[in-house]
Formats: structure tokens, sequence, C-alpha cells
């Protein structure tokens, strides 16, 4: 029995090892780092929103409360998401310089942090549309310009013209040009269905979806020649008619008016 006793291990003898195996293997840095990671990213978080909610409070509240709750003269934004706060500042439709059938887009007057810090604070009013990051909307396959024509044709030129050029609505509102809009967007345009636009979620319209129509309107509203030659603005069979009218009509009246000088009869008299 004494022989036993002696080979006994001590209780802490396990514990000892199990540490010095976690510290070889650096286990014990793979416990504890995602902790603080979590920690740091909570508290990065936590002063995007606070910094969000001063902006808001001096840009934004005197419309939509101090809560994002709305206003008779603005519309509550819980569960707007962070999405529709970076596309309506991000494009100087907000803060609204006036009000009207329909808010314009114009400068911007907040930096890229700003209106981070301001969507951070909105998103945590309520959950809702999250900022796109540049995978969601950016096209590496060749054959989505084709795909997203399909798409735009069918659920975006109604509005926006065959070729992203705009069009009038009803009451003073319209569809604006998607000339120079950037491809973040458009797609958050189509995440949060700003003003008179529906908006498309993932489970109408899937994200490889949304991408294709990003690449085909960006493709198509580029600055470069046009291989088709005069676009007449793209507006469709309306111009290219009046366009057939003045100069196609206006050249056989000159012809003829040539032709009728030059006839015997008439040179001479």
């Amino acid at each position: 029995m004494k022989k036993l006793s002696a080979r006994r291990r001590h209780p802490l003898a396990a514990l000892l090892v199990l540490i010095f195996a976690l510290a070889a293997t650096g286990g014990l840095y793979a416990a504890f780092a995602p902790a603080e990671k979590a920690q740091a990213d909570s508290s990065s978080q936590s002063l995007a929103i606070d910094e969000g909610k001063k902006l808001f409070a001096v840009g934004c509240s005197s419309c939509h409360g101090l809560n994002g709750e709305g206003t008779s003269d603005g519309p509550s934004l819980v569960g707007v998401g962070s999405a529709a706060v970076d596309f309506q500042v991000g494009t100087g439709r907000m803060p609204a310089q006036q009000p009207g059938a329909q808010v314009p887009k114009k400068k911007v007057i907040y930096s890229q942090p700003e209106i981070d810090q301001m969507a951070a604070f909105v998103a945590s009013l309520g959950p809702g549309p999250v900022t796109p990051v540049a995978e969601q909307y950016t096209s590496t396959n060749p054959n989505d310009v084709a795909k997203g024509g399909e798409l735009f044709r069918t659920n975006c030129a109604q509005c926006h013209n065959f070729a992203g050029k705009g069009g009038a609505l009803t009451n003073g509102k319209y569809a604006p040009p998607l000339d120079g809009v950037e491809a973040k967007h458009i797609y958050e345009a189509m995440q949060t269905g700003p003003q008179n636009m529906p908006s498309f979620p993932d489970g109408t319209m899937p994200e490889e979806q949304k991408k294709q129509i990003v690449a085909f309107v960006r493709h198509t509203t580029n600055d470069e020649p046009n291989p088709g030659g005069l676009t007449l603005g793209s507006l469709g069979p309306v111009t290219e008619g009046l366009f057939g009218w003045i100069f196609g009509l206006g050249s056989l009246i000159a012809v003829a008016i040539w032709v009728a000088a030059h006839t015997t009869k008439a040179k001479k008299s």
C-alpha cells in the first residue's frame, strides 16, 4: 500500500500538464484572442453608433426625430437599415434641400466615414438592409452584362428607360437617369427602394441577379462611344420619329425644289 501511494500523482499535476501543452501549441492565444477581438469590434461599433447619433441629431433629427422615430416632416427610419442611409446620404439626396414631390440628387456634404457612422446609428434602431460590400456589386463574369440587360428590361426599363436615361412619372415625380451612378448605389437602390422605386430584396431578386443588373447599367451608361452611332438621347421612337420627320421630310422637300429648279421649263423661264 505504501508503494502505491508513493506513485499516486498530485491532483494538480494533470492540470499543469494541460496548461503547458496549450501554451506550447498556441492554444491559450487561440482561446483568449477571439474574445479580445470581439470586444474590440464591439467597442469600435459602439463608438461609431455614438458618433453617428451626434451627426444624426444635427443633420437629420429635425425631420426624422432624435431617435429616428419620424415626424410630420419625415418618415420613421426604424428598420430601413444602413444601406438606405448610405444611398440617401451618399448620393446627396439627404439631408433634403427642400420639400417637394421628389428629393433630387445633389452634392454630397458628408464624408464616407461620417456616412458610415450615421448608417451604424440608424442600423442600431432596427434590422434592415445592410450596406453591401464590393463583392456583391462588382461583376467579373462577361456574361453578366447580357443577363443583366434582360433583367433590366423586365424590371426597370418601364421607369428608367431601356438605356437608363430616366423618365417622367405622375404628380411631378420621375425616375432619375442612371448615368454616372456608382455601382454600390445602384445595388443599394434595389435593396431599399428609395422614393417611388420598389425594393428588390434577396427573396424577390437574388444577389447574383442584382449584380448582373449593376453590370448592365454600368456598361450601358459609360462614356465610351456608342457602336450604333448617334443615340438621339436614347429616348426611343419619339426622338427617332421626330428626327425622321424633320430631317427626312426636309431633305425630300429640298431635293424636290432642286429638281424643279433644274427642269427645262424652269431654265427657259
